[in-house]
C-alpha cells in the first residue's frame, strides 16, 4: 500500500496506468459515529472555479482571505463578501501569496502576477520560466517563488525584478509537492527533498544554515525518497519538520542541535503549538507528540485512507480536511472526535488556514468555506 501511495505522489496520472495493481487499494474508511462535544459552525462560503488538478491554497491576512482558481480568477473575501474579484487572462497553477500590500499568483507558463491587495489592480508581471505549484511567500520586500524543480527565486516586491536565485543538487526522485516557503523575519525556511530544512537569506539568497531531519535510506530510489513534507514549523527558538519515509524532528536554531527525533512518515506535514506537534502519517493516522520530547501523547487511527490534509491546531482542537470534502475536529488534548462538517462534495487538498476565531478551507471544486469551532 505504501508503494502505491508513493507512486501516486511521484507520477503524473498517465504514468499511473502502468501500475494497475495499485487500483485494488481499498477505498476510504467509513465515517465513525460519535457524540459531538463541539460544533463546526459555517461562518460563510464563497465559490470560485475549480482547481483542475492543482492545489490552490488560500492566503489569510488579518480578516481578509485571498483565493484563486485555475481559470485565472482571483478574489479577496471579507466576512463572506467579495471586496474585489478579477479574472486574469491566463491559467494559474498555484494559490495566492499575500501580505496586505500585494496578492501574488503564478500562471501555468511561469508568469508571476502581482495585484494590489486593496483593489485587485495589476501592479506588475515577471516571467520566471519555471512551473510553480506552491503559493508565493512575501516578506522583507521580496516575493519568494518555489519552482517545481525546487529552485527558489527571489523577486523584488516593488517591481518584480529578480533579486536572487537559490538552487541545490536534488535526488533523482522527489515528491510533486505544493509545499511553500515560510518567511520568518529576514529568512526563508524551506524543506527540501533529501530530508533537509534550509534557511535562505531574503537579502541575497545565501544559504544561512541547514538541518538534516532525515537521511535517505533503502536499496532503491523509491525507497530513498525522504522529502520534507509541508513547510517547517517554528517556535520561539526551535524549528520542527517531518519527512516522507523518514523522521519527525525538532532542532534548536541557535546551535543546530537536535532536540528530539523519531521515525515517522508523512506527505502532508505538521502543525505545532507550545505543547504539541501534531502530524498526519501516510496511513492517515493523526498523532500528537510532546513538543519537548517527541513522545506520543495520543493517536487517532479511525480515518485510514481518507486522504487527510495537513492538520491545523485551532485553540482546543485539531482540524483537518479529507478527500470527501469533510472537515474533522479532534480534541487537542486527547484526539477524540469533537465535531465534523462537510464543506462540499469535492476533496479538500489544500491545508486549512487560520482565520480569526476559526479557519478556512478551499476545495478542488473551488468552494472557499470559513468555520468557527464552538463548544
Amino acid at each position: 500500500m505504501m508503494y502505491c501511495s508513493l507512486l501516486r505522489l511521484l507520477s503524473p496520472v498517465a504514468f499511473l496506468a502502468l501500475f494497475a495493481g495499485c487500483s485494488s487499494t481499498p477505498g476510504p474508511a467509513d465515517l465513525v459515529d460519535f457524540t459531538p462535544s463541539a460544533e463546526l459552525r459555517k461562518v460563510w462560503k464563497a465559490s470560485l472555479s475549480d482547481a483542475d488538478g492543482y492545489v490552490f491554497q488560500p492566503a489569510v491576512v488579518g480578516g481578509s482571505v485571498y483565493a484563486a482558481a485555475a481559470n485565472g480568477e482571483v478574489v479577496r473575501i471579507e466576512n463572506g463578501r467579495n471586496t474585489w474579484r478579477v479574472r486574469l487572462r491566463t491559467r494559474l497553477s498555484a494559490g495566492v501569496g499575500a501580505d496586505g500590500d500585494l496578492a501574488v499568483v503564478v500562471s501555468e507558463a511561469g508568469q508571476v502576477i502581482a495585484l494590489d491587495a486593496g483593489t485587485g489592480s495589476e501592479r506588475w508581471r515577471a516571467n520566471i520560466g519555471a512551473e510553480v505549484l506552491a503559493p508565493p511567500a512575501i516578506g522583507g520586500g521580496v516575493v519568494v517563488l518555489r519552482a517545481s524543480d525546487h529552485r527558489l527565486i527571489g523577486l523584488e516586491a516593488k517591481d518584480g525584478q529578480q533579486r536572487w536565485l537559490y538552487q541545490r543538487n536534488m535526488p533523482p526522485l522527489a515528491l510533486r509537492s505544493s509545499a511553500g516557503v515560510l518567511i520568518v523575519d529576514e529568512v526563508a525556511l524551506v524543506g527540501f527533498p533529501g530530508g533537509k530544512v534550509v534557511a535562505v537569506s531574503l537579502e541575497n539568497g545565501g544559504n544561512l544554515w541547514e538541518l538534516s531531519v532525515s537521511r535517505p535510506r533503502g536499496a532503491t530510489e523509491l525507497e530513498r525518497v525522504a522529502d520534507v513534507a509541508g513547510t517547517p514549523v517554528v517556535g520561539r527558538s526551535d524549528v520542527c519538520a517531518v519527512t516522507y519515509q523518514g523522521r519527525a524532528a525538532c532542532f534548536d536554531v541557535s546551535n543546530g542541535n537536535q532536540l528530539w527525533g523519531r521515525d515517522f512518515s508523512s506527505h502532508v506535514g505538521m502543525d505545532r503549538d507550545t505543547r504539541f506537534a501534531v502530524l498526519v502519517d501516510e496511513r492517515d493516522s493523526v498523532q500528537a507528540l510532546d513538543i519537548y520530547s517527541g513522545v506520543t501523547v495520543w493517536r487517532q487511527d479511525a480515518m485510514p485512507r481518507r486522504q487527510l490534509t495537513r492538520p491545523l491546531i485551532v485553540e482546543d482542537y485539531v482540524v483537518s480536511g479529507d478527500g470527501d470534502g469533510y472537515v474533522h475536529a479532534l480534541g487537542r488534548e486527547d484526539g477524540v472526535f469533537a465535531a465534523r462538517a462537510r464543506a462540499a462534495r469535492s476533496a479538500i487538498v489544500a491545508e486549512p488556514r487560520p482565520l480569526e476565531n476559526g479557519f478556512v478551507v478551499q476545495t478542488l471544486d473551488g468552494d472557499v468555506v470559513a468555520y468557527e469551532v464552538r463548544r
